[in-house]
């Protein structure tokens, strides 16, 4: 499983809630790669790069104090890690420009970006580079939200094409056969039958138990278990594997003025901020306008303060909220507390986390330099066979 983030700096609550909780709970289950996309923070901010290295470690402490495990996943840097950069040139030779000028998120970003000038072959390749991160890599996952899953569909159809392109070698029935006696006589006999049941009755359920059985498999090499795949499929060779995407929820964090929590709109609350400056951010919040004195009555929809309870705050609270609202029983101020106090509470095992990293930045450098060493072993693996699939592992 694979997933990253531009170094924008220092991350907020959105998002904490909207990627960084589900990053923490998807690395108990997957083996997982979470790399800083700084070629990527080039693609739109090229002209500007003065705060590209500040940013990168301040996320990673974001990261980490989020929860983020260097021993549960690999966290590394995009950039020291060079393979991406062939693995993308190498795809761009076999990908039809007009599919990367139908990415929906192409013209989107151009119209919303039309002061700067993104006409620049980066720009137009930025999501053939995403298809190179999640092959690198063989990403059987991509944990990503509805907006984004035309990226991973494009790396399908990426992968697909390499496969039907290279996916041939010479002798591949004859290997194939090979890697299935290495199997072991009972393993063997049971893909076979899953083989045929899937060939020649069309049993997807076949096709999904077979997948499985080639994971569990000790006895061969991976390049010998993605020609299996590739065989009962009734192709060649899978080199790079097709991810699937793993959609994720939309952020429910609302900003302070009940927009969609984001940067650009100025409405944050940084994710180490400190209790003193939460608290202030809060209790400036605008509420509904009609209570203008305390004794107005409101209406908890039409106040932005609502949306961090409906997060934040349990049913007992909540009922406590709509009523004293309506009712004017309470005021806002009394309203707020309750969110200032479970986002601090929150807050305060990442602030925890966080004091271990925050002095001793070289703790923090070892761990990405210990990610990337990972990564690139990896990288290297995928691209021995990209190459040599080519024609160009040169002897």
């Amino acid at each position: 499983m694979l997933s990253g983030m531009r170094p924008t700096g220092k991350l907020h609550l959105g998002h904490y809630h909207g990627v960084l909780k589900n990053w923490v709970k998807l690395q108990h289950e997957f083996e997982c790669f979470f790399f800083v996309a700084d070629w990527h923070a080039l693609t739109t901010n090229y002209d500007d790069t003065r705060g590209i290295e500040e940013s990168v470690w301040e996320m990673v402490i974001d990261w980490l104090a989020a929860g983020v495990n260097p021993g549960s996943a690999t966290i590394f840097i995009q950039s020291k890690v060079p393979e991406h950069a062939e693995l993308h040139l190498l795809l761009s030779m076999i990908t039809p420009l007009g599919w990367l000028e139908r990415v929906p998120t192409y013209k989107d970003q151009q119209e919303k970006l039309r002061e700067k000038d993104l006409a620049t072959y980066g720009f137009l390749g930025y999501p053939l580079l995403q298809s190179a991160d999640i092959l690198m890599y063989r990403a059987g996952r991509v944990p990503v939200g509805a907006d984004q899953v035309s990226h991973v569909e494009i790396t399908r159809e990426v992968a697909r094409r390499f496969n039907h392109i290279y996916g041939r070698e010479p002798g591949f029935e004859e290997q194939a056969e090979a890697a299935i006696t290495k199997m072991g006589k009972k393993n063997a006999k049971l893909y076979r039958s899953l083989k045929r049941k899937y060939q020649e009755e069309g049993d997807v359920e076949a096709l999904d138990r077979a997948r499985a059985l080639l994971k569990e498999q000790q006895n061969i090499s991976m390049g010998d278990s993605e020609r299996l795949y590739g065989y009962i499929e009734g192709g060649g060779k899978v080199i790079l594997p097709e991810p699937q995407p793993l959609l994720t929820p939309d952020s429910k964090m609302p900003g302070l003025d009940g927009q969609k929590m984001s940067k650009s709109y100025h409405n944050t609350i940084g994710l180490r901020e400190e209790p003193d400056a939460v608290a202030q951010k809060i209790k400036v919040m605008q509420t509904d306008p009609a209570r203008v004195r305390r004794t107005d009555p409101g209406e908890p929809e039409k106040c932005p303060v609502w949306g961090l309870h409906k997060v934040y705050s349990d049913n007992e609270t909540q009922e406590w909220v709509q009523q004293g609202c309506r009712s004017a029983g309470i005021g806002c101020l009394d309203c707020k507390k309750p969110v200032i106090d479970a986002i601090v509470e929150e807050q305060r095992p990442l602030h925890e986390r966080a004091r271990e990293y925050e002095g001793n930045p070289e703790l923090v450098r070892s761990i990405i330099e210990e990610g990337c060493e990972q990564a690139r072993d990896a990288a290297r693996e995928t691209l021995d066979e990209v190459r040599q699939a080519m024609g160009l592992a040169y002897r």
